[in-house]
């Protein structure tokens, strides 16, 4: 298959709350980055978020293999720091090789479930 996607993402939207209804992982509530790689070269990926008040964080290095996607939570994120809970942020993904990326949310702090997903932004 061809490359497909671009290198540069957005995702201007980013919340995760410390807070959740559930203790099973499927269900802790998180902010995910789905990203497709679907073309022959394995995709080095750097991600960078923006704060309102403080200054930016990253970059979060990861590698997705050729051909494969990866759910990335960015609860899971440590290195170089924890992404900080209850703290609106943005992201910027950027990658050596064409990825396509989906943002989703799922929110768990009351019982009734809220899941929300949107494609990012994307150029070059």
């Amino acid at each position: 298959m061809p490359e497909i996607g671009r290198r540069r993402w957005a995702i201007a939207e980013g919340y995760i709350p410390s807070e959740s209804s559930f203790d099973d992982p499927a269900l802790v509530s998180h902010e995910t980055a789905c990203i497709l790689n679907a073309g022959d070269r394995e995709a080095r990926v750097e991600i960078t978020l923006y704060f309102a008040d403080r200054d930016s964080a990253g970059p979060y290095r990861v590698r997705v293999p050729p051909r494969r996607t990866l759910h990335l939570r960015f609860n899971d994120l440590e290195d170089p720091e924890p992404v900080p809970r209850d703290t609106d942020y943005a992201s910027v993904i950027e990658a050596d090789v064409p990825i396509v990326v989906q943002h989703s949310r799922l929110d768990s702090r009351k019982s009734e479930v809220a899941l929300l997903t949107t494609m990012a932004y994307s150029e070059s």
